[in-house]
């Protein structure tokens, strides 16, 4: 805090702050020591510097030498500390450079303490210096003392509650001649008027002689001032937050502050620094990027499309399942734009106060105009934009709706204009108002689907080429090379059916961690396989170990599922079973590889059932009593036979009829009683048709079964080489295109997949 060399400039300390400087004394007697000391100090150098000149005193002058870097050195230590102290206190201490040779710091003084300060010196000089505490009497005393014995000249009553006794020249020598009045409180006017007129008159003092009584009205300055002073100084200090808020300090007034609470939370994106994804990191939705960098066309060079009598659309609804890359998109978008591009959840137009929502939109829209042309991204709008409800009592929803009134008023009301499109995500467009989702206000729906196996393909490529693949560290061609890595990508992709962009991006991601785990130079596709098992299934639970009935029961179990999957002729190819306990509950499960379809047939739905009763089948053919390991199988099973009967018209009883319920949240049955009956009937016909046929199977693969448990049993993982080498080759052709092209043994030759 007192440093004798100080680098950084400061302004002079003024006078004012010398005079006041309570720690002046102090400084001083730290500045002389410090002048003092560096003079010794100055002096003994000088003195062994000559000594080194001499050439004697070597012994001498080395020990100094050492002593003197001890000394510099916790010197050093302590000015660090100092600073460090200076800097944590807010640079509250200041230096005086009005005297080159002084190194006296003294506190900064802010201007509001100083206004503190003098205020409350003020009240306790009023109180202290003022106070009438000395002069007050009770009315006793004053009867007895003073108006018994003639020694008031008068009586004075200030502001109807104080009586001042003002006494005469007797009165003043009878006291002593310190006091010229004395005071006491009067309570009632009228009470005190009568009790004046009591006393003089059992005193028989006569009407021109009675004691006169004077009224006034005083008002003590400070007094006044301190009565409004909290007032004052509550008002004093929102505007000092006020002003600070402005500034944007953060913190109570800063930019997220309850000052600033209406302010537009959206954040603006600067293209070259902000953002580093481009639309070349968008993979596996080419109509959906298509359709968004139209956008940004749009606004780059809208006379292209103005001189034809078009208009720029004014947003467009980006919707899908999570992890499709909506957001992704959109943060591309800001890469490219080359327009200012705000972005903002829809949750941060909710606060606890209201009309904050809608405060909120119009500055957001506000920014947006006077920067157009613009693009505003709002990230899950679902926040502010569900449907309206008609006869809300609750006035739960009131806040809500406002803001999504605001917001169809921004996008296409009487103030709205040209230049500034809206895109906004959602992964539930089927709840958004319809005034929201009508065309002039969102005129395109992008749906971003999960990608099928091209764009899976083209995702891999995308992660792929950021980890260390072993792939790219032989010596083959660039050409070689590259084949290879769309292979990789190609089988990855047809290994992972359903997977979302963020699904594949964890998985390449697990792939590395796993290979670091292992201490491995690079990631290879055995990597990968495990990664894909680990999203899929869950970590394995090694600790978890099973008994030897339990295992059994489990291999039986699995070895049910594989057989009907390997004879049922619309059954998913099977790529891996096991009997390893994982995460999720699973003691073992069997790993298929559905296709890209959009139509299921009865007969794949009837086969998909089977398939998923096969494992509670080998447990009754097998054991004197079943467990409850085909639970989630029969969830599976109800579930696509509930949707066959009462939504996809596969009932002949039925009839082609949809019955469907409104939301996930309406509890009403949409059909009567009897049908309800009719459809219990029809769900439990089709489910135990299924089960016959899956019993029948596996008696009649009796010895298939065995072999496949036994198996299992000693390998606990079976992949499908191994099921080849036990059963032969499926008897039917595969349905699946990516099976073909990637994972089929007979086809596959530049890298070894053991499938």
């Amino acid at each position: 805090m007192f440093k004798s060399t100080y680098d950084k400039p400061l302004t002079p300390l003024p006078p004012f702050f010398k005079l006041f400087n309570p720690f002046l004394p102090f400084t001083k007697a730290i500045d002389e020591a410090v002048v003092e000391a560096a003079t010794k100090a100055e002096e003994e150098d000088s003195k062994h510097t000559k000594n080194e000149e001499d050439g004697s005193d070597k012994e001498e002058l080395k020990g100094y030498e050492h002593e003197r870097d001890e000394r510099f050195k916790k010197q050093e230590e302590r000015w660090k500390k100092a600073e460090e102290r200076i800097n944590k206190e807010n640079k509250r201490f200041i230096k005086d450079t009005s005297d080159p040779n002084s190194q006296i710091y003294a506190l900064k003084i802010n201007p509001l303490e100083i206004f503190l300060f003098l205020v409350a010196t003020g009240y306790f000089l009023t109180v202290f210096f003022n106070s009438d505490s000395a002069h007050e009497i009770t009315w006793q005393e004053f009867r007895t003392n003073f108006l018994d014995k003639g020694f008031v000249d008068k009586i004075v009553i200030v502001n109807k509650s104080l009586a001042r006794v003002m006494l005469n020249d007797n009165g003043r020598q009878q006291t002593g001649g310190n006091m010229d009045y004395y005071y006491f409180t009067i309570g009632s006017l009228e009470s005190f008027e009568h009790k004046l007129q009591k006393a003089q008159n059992e005193n028989n003092i006569q009407e021109d002689f009675r004691v006169p009584v004077v009224y006034v009205q005083e008002g003590h300055m400070l007094r006044t001032i301190f009565q409004f002073l909290p007032t004052l100084l509550m008002l004093g200090g929102l505007y000092w937050i006020t002003k600070r808020s402005a500034g944007g300090s953060g913190g109570f007034g800063g930019a997220g502050g309850i000052f600033n609470v209406g302010k537009s939370q959206a954040k603006k994106f600067n293209q070259e620094t902000d953002v580093k994804v481009k639309f070349k990191d968008v993979a596996g939705m080419a109509e959906a990027k298509e359709e968004i960098m139209e956008f940004v066309e749009f606004l780059k060079h809208p006379k292209k499309y103005e001189r034809l009598g078009g208009q720029i659309p004014r947003g467009a609804i980006l919707s899908g399942p999570p992890g499709t890359g909506k957001t992704l998109l959109a943060k591309a978008t800001a890469g490219e734009a080359g327009v200012p591009f705000y972005s903002v959840s829809g949750s941060e137009f909710v606060e606890m106060f209201v009309g904050v929502g809608a405060s909120r939109v119009r500055d957001l829209f506000k920014t947006a105009r006077e920067n157009a042309p613009a693009i505003v991204f709002v990230d899950e709008i679902d926040a502010i934009g569900k449907a309206r409800t008609k006869g809300n009592f609750s006035g739960a929803n009131d806040e809500r709706e406002t803001t999504l009134n605001q917001l169809l008023v921004e996008m296409d009301g009487f103030q709205s204009t040209d230049h500034v499109v809206v895109l906004a995500g959602t992964n539930r467009p089927d709840v958004l108002d319809q005034a929201l989702m009508r065309p002039g206000r969102f005129d395109r729906h992008v749906q971003i689907d999960k990608p099928e196996l091209e764009g899976r393909k083209e995702i891999y490529q995308v992660h792929l080429a950021k980890i260390k693949l072993k792939l790219n560290e032989g010596d083959e061609s660039a050409e070689v090379k590259k084949s290879e890595f769309e292979n990789l990508a190609g089988k990855l992709a047809a290994l992972t059916p359903g997977f979302s962009g963020a699904d594949i991006a964890n998985v390449v991601n697990e792939a590395a961690l796993i290979a670091a785990r292992h201490s491995d130079e690079s990631v290879d596709l055995p990597h990968f396989e495990q990664a894909i098992e680990r999203v899929i299934a869950g970590l394995e639970k090694k600790s978890k170990v099973l008994s030897e009935n339990e295992k059994k029961i489990v291999a039986y179990h699995e070895a049910g599922h594989a057989i009907c999957g390997w004879y049922l002729e619309f059954a998913d190819p099977l790529l891996k079973v096991s009997i390893i306990p994982r995460g999720q509950g699973a003691l073992g499960y069997a790993q298929y590889l559905p296709p890209d379809i959009y139509l299921l047939s009865t007969d794949q739905l009837n086969d998909r059932m089977t398939m998923a009763l096969g494992g509670r089948i080998s447990e009754e053919l097998h054991f004197p009593s079943v467990t409850s390991g085909a639970s989630d199988d029969f969830k599976k099973v109800m579930g696509m036979a509930y949707n066959m009967v009462t939504k996809l018209g596969m009932s002949p009883k039925i009839g082609t009829i949809a019955y469907e319920r409104k939301d996930d949240n309406d509890l009403t049955k949409p059909f009567s009683e009897e049908t309800a009956t009719l459809v219990d009937e029809e769900i439990q016909r089709i489910i135990n048709e299924c089960a016959e046929r899956c019993r029948s199977l596996l008696q009649k693969k009796s010895e298939e079964l065995e072999k496949v448990a036994q198996l299992l049993l000693k390998k606990e993982v079976l992949t499908r080489k191994d099921m080849i080498e036990l059963l032969g080759p499926r008897p039917f052709k595969e349905k699946n295109d990516a099976f073909e092209k990637y994972l089929d043994p007979k086809k596959t030759t530049s890298t070894n997949v053991d499938i």
